[in-house]
Formats: structure tokens, C-alpha cells, sequence
């Protein structure tokens, strides 16, 4: 008797899946709740879990398209669990008297050579051979973070003067296609939406960064000590994002047909660059936040971002985003707004400029802030109010333990 395993439920705003990938073979054989394939939707990815212990016949290949419901597989009752170890168990002691150093590479290239659905997925893309690349997981498994720093055998190799074959061409005009993944098409369509469907202006400031720097290089060492995390500029940001939504809340509010729906909390959206796009995790309830445990939950959630780990609960919801485009050398942008929410703070990198203080011209670290609005629900008078509270706060450091 042969049991069908569909694509399970995974949110209510998600009716398609793409299977990414196969982690076990047609016709191998699998425990119960042993992962068997990676599905990837507009949002995160998931692992497919076998519901028995069988053999496997699959039923849809990499890179189809399922609705939910669909059945990607089958798994058969019977099949071999014990009979591969058994045979390798006989076969052993041959193989011990006459190639033992081989056996003992085999198994080592095995450990080192299996990597996650996403490590592999990477690996390929590289073109890089998985056995080739030492794995830092759990029993030398290659993680993630393995595979992206695994350099490509054509970078790492010179090529030879003699092969022609193998040297690009200057001026070569070859092209590549490729499927856009399910994350990447919902973040073309959600932008475009945004575009057209709300009213977006950005107004700017900058902001001094020397008290934070200061306060930051005073007390880092004691921060780390005491709350086993660094001390980071994301947390000073959302302190100040959560007090100036005080002061202005139409920024941390939203447009509901012909209702305005003003919020008492704020849920921080973090734009988090991941391998296959950018995702937006949610700090819950970040107003009620130390320092310490927003430093924690961003933290957290890069971590499960850039191993695609995210739930769908992660990534829903949220009332005012932070994107830091400084990490990537931004000087100035316009961020776009994540909708149904209303406003973005845009942060950039630091540069250290001459400014004119108490009628002198000193040099200073600086960094210009950009905030992307909704013009619908958001006044000038509003937006620049809000981003002047900010920038206020972040010069004064203070106030945001104080509450002034």
C-alpha cells in the first residue's frame, strides 16, 4: 500500500510551491519524518518530511510548480531499510584486508560531502563538487555559509596557455537564462504594486553618529559581558523609530479600504539580504525592547534569513520597516515602501565629512537617513517631524534610555 505526500498548507496567502530540490533518490528508501525534499515559496522554504517509513517513487521533478494539495511523491510500504547496511556489514571485512585506507577516505568524503538542501543548491550554482569542500556542521555536514565560501574551481584554478577552449573571449557576448525563483517574482510584482498603488515621497536627513560611536566604544566591552551580544547600530535605531512613532503615529499606522488602522505597538520589519532575496523578518513588540534584546532578535532572525529558515509567522505582519543599504557601501537612497505599511527608514553608510559646530568646521562621522512615505496617510509636516525626532535621538543617545 502506498501512502501520496502532498504540499502541505504553508499560509494563507500562499497557493503555490516550487520543489527546489530532491534530497533523497527515486527509489530510496526513507524513514518516518525524515527530510526528503525542499519546497520554496514566494516567501521562505520549507522541507518536505516523509509521513512513513517506505520506499520513495517521486512524482514531481525539480523546478515544478505545485499548487497546494498536489502530490509530490509516494512512499510504498517495504523496501530495503536494513538491507544496504546488512550488505555493507558482509562486505566490510573484504574490503577492510584489502583497501582499509580507501574505506576510511570514503567515509570521510561522505561526512564532508553531504550539504544542506541549500548548501548544495549554492554548490552547483558555483559548479563547485561538494566533495571537495570541508563541511563545519553538525558530523562535518557542509552548511550554508560553507557553500558560499567555497571559491569556484575557475577562480582557483589558472588556466592553462594551451587550452583556447577554456579563455573568454573579450568582447564575447554569450547570454544566460534562468528561472526567477518564486521569492523573486513576488518582490518584482509587491514593488511595482507599491509603485502605482500608493502615493510614496522620501524626505532626508543626516545624522551625527560620533555620540553613538562614543557611547558605543565606552561601553561595548561590558555590553558583550553582560548580555553576550555586541552592541550594534540596528537596536539605537529602532529605539528611535519606537519613540518618534510616539510623537507621530500616522508613520506607524496603515490604510485599510477607506480606514486608517493606528497601531499601540510597534513591530520592526528588518530588510535582511538573503541568498535567494531579500526578506523582511519582524522584531515583535520592539517599543517594549532593551537594547540588549533587540540586538538578540536581530540577531536571530539574520541568522535564520540567510539559512532560509524564516516561518511564514517571521516574515508576517510588521508596522514600519528598517533597511540599512550602509552595509553595502549606499551612500543615498530612496527605500521602497513594504507595503500594507506606510513608511521606511532607509539607513546608509557612515562617512566622515566636514561639518560646521559651534561655529567651526570639524570632521565628523556622518550618515545620511531616508524616509520613504505614504503621501495618503502621512503629511510633510508628519514625515519630516518624525525624521527630525529620530535623527534628535540618535545625536543624543540618552534620551533613549531616559524616554525624553
Amino acid at each position: 500500500m502506498s501512502l501520496e505526500i502532498k504540499v502541505p498548507p504553508v499560509g494563507e496567502s500562499i497557493t503555490e510551491v516550487v520543489l527546489s530540490r530532491w534530497v533523497k533518490n527515486d527509489g530510496d528508501f526513507v524513514e518516518m519524518d525524515e527530510i526528503i525534499a525542499e519546497l520554496e515559496s514566494d516567501k521562505a522554504t520549507f522541507e518536505l518530511t516523509a509521513e512513513k517509513a517506505g520506499t520513495l517513487k517521486t512524482v514531481a521533478s525539480e523546478g515544478d510548480t505545485l499548487p497546494i494539495g498536489a502530490v509530490v511523491c509516494t512512499i510504498e510500504e517495504g523496501g530495503s531499510a536494513t538491507a544496504n547496511p546488512k550488505a555493507e556489514k558482509a562486505e566490510a571485512p573484504v574490503v577492510d584486508k584489502v583497501n582499509a585506507p580507501v574505506a576510511e577516505k570514503k567515509d570521510e568524503s561522505y561526512a564532508s560531502g553531504t550539504p544542506s538542501p541549500s548548501a548544495a543548491k549554492i554548490l552547483a550554482e558555483k559548479g563547485v563538487d561538494a566533495g571537495a569542500v570541508k563541511g563545519s556542521g553538525v558530523d562535518g555536514r557542509i552548511t550554508k555559509d560553507d557553500a558560499n565560501k567555497a571559491s569556484s574551481p575557475k577562480a582557483e584554478t589558472p588556466k592553462p596557455a594551451g587550452a583556447p577552449v577554456a579563455i573568454a573571449v573579450p568582447g564575447s557576448r554569450n547570454e544566460r537564462r534562468e528561472k526567477m525563483s518564486p521569492l523573486r517574482k513576488t518582490v518584482a510584482k509587491r514593488l511595482v504594486a507599491v509603485r502605482n498603488e500608493t502615493a510614496m515621497l522620501t524626505t532626508f536627513n543626516e545624522v551625527n553618529m560620533k555620540p553613538i560611536m562614543d557611547l558605543r566604544a565606552k561601553y561595548k566591552d561590558q555590553f558583550k559581558e553582560k548580555h553576550g551580544v555586541g552592541l550594534g547600530f540596528m537596536s539605537f535605531f529602532t529605539k528611535a523609530v519606537c519613540e518618534a512613532a510616539k510623537d507621530f503615529p500616522t508613520v506607524n499606522a496603515r490604510i485599510d479600504g477607506e480606514e486608517i488602522v493606528y497601531n499601540d505597538f510597534v513591530d520592526i520589519s528588518i530588510a535582511v539580504s538573503a541568498p535567494k532575496g531579500l526578506v523582511v523578518p519582524i522584531i515583535r513588540n520592539a517599543d517594549s525592547m532593551s537594547l540588549a534584546q533587540i540586538e538578540k532578535t536581530v540577531i536571530e532572525l539574520a541568522t535564520k534569513a540567510r539559512e532560509s529558515k524564516l516561518t511564514i509567522e517571521e516574515m508576517t505582519g510588521g508596522t514600519f520597516t528598517i533597511t540599512n543599504g550602509g552595509v553595502f557601501g549606499s551612500m543615498m537612497s530612496t527605500p521602497i515602501i513594504n507595503a500594507p505599511q506606510s513608511a521606511i527608514l532607509g539607513m546608509h553608510n557612515i562617512i566622515e565629512r566636514p561639518i560646521a559646530e559651534n561655529k567651526e568646521v570639524v570632521i565628523r562621522p556622518m550618515m545620511y537617513i531616508a524616509l520613504s512615505y505614504d503621501h495618503r496617510i502621512i503629511d510633510g509636516r508628519e514625515s519630516v517631524g518624525f525624521l527630525v525626532r529620530v535623527k534628535q535621538l540618535l545625536e543624543d543617545p540618552a534620551r533613549l534610555l531616559l524616554g525624553v
